[in-house]
């Protein structure tokens, strides 16, 4: 059984834009692709047939291309043989200036090894899987004697019972609504739950069976809690017998309140499965994939099923798959894919994979068992991945239709705010604060594909006055462009923005403008985006331009929704930020200064003394009375507070 190999420490290597390979797509200059071979001939001297990963580097040290091998020698070497080698290849071999090693046990983990690497390093030569959101769970609890339904996302490091992955935040919350309805199972937190003294309004709307308020049992939850499992691990039809009977014998008991109960849980069990927009029956637990191709575009679309019930569906679009057979695509996704997600026992997909075997026994330590790699040919599997192949070609043509329409937007848009071509990256700028407190300035990213999250930025205000919003605004560009001056002054990265959109007027722009001139930097598009006439409630805005002229567009404008949608966007981002700082703000307490005093002391010395300042005021003697605070920490807090003494 593969053991999945941690990433290796190596030094931090800036990615790659994802437009970077379209840079470099010219034919491969003969002194460069010799220089290349020259390097790779040099690393294949040091090679033995050996498993592991190779990386390949260009003249500044960034990943061109990550790939494993089950022979590194052999394989490396094939790159010498530049006449077998594609023209996408050539290219790469042309860049090449240094290669990087690493070894493994087995060719199965060299294939996890290589998927880190390309998530880690994004290379231009490899196809990659653009979507980088969490999937959600359903986290049925176990460290409380009534346990707590909830959603879950990231680190599985609660215990208790995960239950997915669901395709989207949608529909594990419509899940857990008909779940609490289905089985009455509490979804607040501990905290909230040991302060009720009565029951809460999901109590009096039958979505909770108030075990806060002793509503009902240990042992009766218990069995709630046994059949939630039941119904969530694929025993949905046994649940609904098992429930059908209880309200059956209460009626005949004339019982008709707790009669009344049951039906309305079979009512939430008929609603889950009747929820359920794919005939999964039959299907068990499995994720199923089916690709769709056109136009050098390539859509996988996913299903994935958990007890025969469908969790959701979800479409992804890898990026740099010219060139590539679709076999070698489907592989890379789905390792890349299984990375932080994980894998079902049995995986169905459209095409036979010439590597299934090897990335099942990949994925065998991850899944908790043998994994099976299959295409399915016959009955309810069968119907089942026709079904996904349809979703996958309508996700394609979707995609490739909004992709159009996407495309004349940004086309009119350039024109419009008068670029010189279409921006690849724009940068939208708010700062967010209440009265000054708790301010900082916020950055969203957007490219030609959408958002994106993974540069999204934001920064505490430090010097300016935090009732000046020209000041902040000021600040936050100095500090941004300041930093890209040090870090990319040949602007070669592609983090520098083609647009750098910000929220508000003619006040905003003087102070962008201004902060960009003292830095030297006259050659960044900017536009202030403003609140029309009527402050907006017409839906018009006023865009305002460096050398002070103003511009409006129409109010059914695709190309003024796609503006604003980017401020709103940045709007909600600043505003998230800044009420997590004001959150964290209110929690603070003046203990938090004190080196070496953590949670546990501190709630120690809280509860013992009420208050911050009265642990303050207390004397050395007093301070180790308190229950849990050691002689060395009560010398630590009293000297903190008197360090003249």
């Amino acid at each position: 059984m593969a053991r999945k190999p941690e990433t290796p420490p190596d030094r931090d290597t800036e990615r790659f834009h994802e437009d970077r390979a379209s840079v470099t797509v010219r034919g491969a200059d003969q002194p460069d692709i010799d220089k290349g071979i020259s390097v790779i001939r040099d690393t294949v001297q040091t090679l033995k047939p050996t498993p592991g990963v190779y990386r390949m580097l260009d003249a500044r040290g960034d990943v061109l291309y990550v790939g494993k091998a089950r022979a590194l020698k052999n394989r490396v070497v094939n790159y010498t043989q530049v006449d077998r080698l594609t023209n996408r290849l050539r290219r790469m071999v042309s860049q090449t200036r240094s290669m990087t090693i690493i070894t493994t046990n087995s060719e199965a983990e060299a294939l996890l090894l290589e998927a880190q690497l390309i998530k880690r390093f994004r290379p231009p030569y490899n196809v990659l899987l653009r979507d980088d959101k969490s999937f959600p769970f359903i986290l049925l609890r176990a460290d409380h004697a009534f346990p707590r339904i909830q959603k879950h996302r990231g680190a599985r490091k609660a215990k208790g019972n995960y239950y997915g992955p669901f395709a989207s935040a949608g529909s594990v919350n419509t899940t857990i609504n008909a779940l609490q309805k289905l089985f009455l199972l509490r979804s607040c937190n501990d905290g909230f739950m040991s302060r009720r003294d009565r029951p809460c309004l999901l109590y009096q709307i039958k979505r909770c069976s108030a075990p806060c308020v002793d509503r009902i049992s240990e042992g009766d939850y218990a069995e709630l809690v046994r059949q939630a499992k039941d119904f969530l691990g694929g025993k949905s039809s046994a649940v609904q017998r098992e429930i059908e009977a209880q309200m059956q014998a209460a009626a005949e008991n004339l019982d008709f309140e707790r009669a009344a109960m049951m039906r309305d849980r079979l009512r939430a069990a008929t609603f889950i499965q009747g929820s359920q927009a794919i005939n999964a029956e039959g299907v068990g637990n499995a994720d199923v994939f089916a690709m769709a191709t056109k136009g050098g575009q390539v859509a996988v679309q996913a299903f994935f099923i958990r007890g025969g019930q469908n969790w959701g569906h979800r479409a992804f679009f890898p990026t740099h798959t010219d060139g590539l057979a679709e076999e070698e695509v489907m592989t890379s996704f789905l390792a890349q894919f299984y990375e932080e997600v994980p894998p079902a026992r049995l995986i169905l997909v459209d095409r036979e994979l010439p590597e299934a075997d090897l990335l099942a026994e990949a994925l065998c330590e991850a899944a908790g068992g043998k994994v099976d790699i299959s295409v399915p040919q016959r009955g309810d599997r069968r119907r089942l991945m026709e079904q996904a192949q349809r979703n996958a070609v309508e996700a394609l043509e979707r995609r490739m239709a909004e992709s159009g329409t996407k495309a004349k937007v940004m086309r009119e848009l350039a024109e419009f705010l008068e670029l010189p071509e279409v921006p690849q990256r724009i940068e939208v700028y708010d700062n967010s604060h209440i009265q000054g407190t708790n301010a900082l300035g916020a950055m969203i990213v957007a490219g030609p594909e959408g958002f994106v999250k993974a540069q999204y930025r934001k920064w505490n205000i430090k010097t300016a006055q935090t009732n000046d919003d020209f000041a902040m605004m000021r600040e936050v560009m100095t500090r941004r462009f300041g930093k890209a001056q040090e870090d990319d002054p040949d602007r070669e990265n592609g983090m520098w923005p083609d647009l750098v959109l910000i929220d508000g007027g003619k006040g905003q722009m003087s102070s962008v403008k201004e902060a960009l001139g003292e830095l030297g930097i006259e050659d960044v598009a900017l536009v202030a985006i403003a609140k029309g006439p009527h402050h907006g409630r017409d839906g018009r805005e006023v865009f305002h331009f460096p050398d002070g002229r103003e511009k409006m567009l129409p109010v059914n404008s695709p190309v003024l929704f796609h503006l604003q949608m980017m401020r709103d966007e940045v709007h909600r981002f600043a505003i998230g930020a800044h009420r997590a700082k004001r959150s964290r703000a209110i929690t603070a307490s003046p203990l938090d200064e004190i080196a070496g005093i953590g949670p546990a002391r501190k709630r120690a010395l809280l509860l013992h003394f009420g208050t911050a300042g009265k642990v303050r005021a207390a004397s050395l003697e007093d301070l180790q009375r308190a229950p849990g605070v050691s002689a060395a920490v009560a010398q630590t807090v009293y000297d903190f507070y008197h360090p003249s003494g």
